[in-house]
């Protein structure tokens, strides 16, 4: 079976499951998207472990706008 790559990455969402460092290391963009949020620590080593939801729950954020406009920022770049 051939698997066109380019098709599952950009079918690819972040979802709260990611952790913090893997979407920050996938999508630079997605670090002021972060700070904007309020959740500053997308350079901490907690990061490499801690889920988008478990940092957004720990500082007291909406994990689904954090979410939904980390996705933004990812499809934008996605489509030009």
């Amino acid at each position: 079976m051939f698997v066109n790559i380019r098709t599952v990455e950009k079918d690819m969402n972040i979802t709260k499951d990611n952790t913090i460092e893997e979407i920050v290391a996938k999508y630079p963009e997605t670090m002021m998207v972060f700070m904007k949020h309020g959740l500053h620590c997308v350079g901490c080593h907690v990061a490499a472990f801690e889920s988008i939801e478990q940092g957004a729950e720990a500082h007291g954020i909406n994990v689904d706008a954090l979410v939904a406009d980390l996705n933004k920022v990812v499809s934008s770049k996605k489509s030009s």
